[in-house]
């Protein structure tokens, strides 16, 4: 069974760094695409960034580029999103999520993906 659990999330004033990290079993883990995902209240899932399965490639949504970098690192089954220069629009609940072999294409849609975390909180105060 697939299991994603996320941690890292918190409180931050603007400008400020936090790191998320989700850590995955049960998972055929190099075979397949990752993502993070955000959600707030009342709006739909939005695909922040997502890592290619095989060389790395990534995706991000244009509001987070330059500003948050996805990495994976295969041999110990973790996820990471480091996200720098935050501002109270990244306040979100945040999602790791895991699908099998995928397209560079669909790295950030939500419909995609098969397996989710329970999320973990960001808030970015001004």
């Amino acid at each position: 069974q697939v299991q994603l659990v996320e941690s890292g999330g918190g409180s931050v004033q603007g400008g400020g760094s936090l790191t998320l990290s989700c850590a995955a079993s049960g998972y055929s883990y190099t075979n397949g695409c990752m993502g993070w995902f955000r959600q707030t209240p009342g709006k739909e899932r939005e695909g922040v960034a997502g890592i290619y399965s095989f060389g790395g490639s990534t995706k991000y949504a244009d509001s987070v580029k330059g500003r948050f970098t996805i990495s994976r690192d295969n041999a110990k089954n973790m996820l990471y999103l480091q996200m720098n220069s935050l501002t109270p629009e990244d306040s979100a609940m945040y999602y790791c999520a895991a699908m099998g072999p995928c397209a560079w294409w669909s790295l950030l849609q939500p419909q995609k993906y098969s397996h989710w975390g329970q999320g973990n909180q960001v808030t970015v105060s001004s």
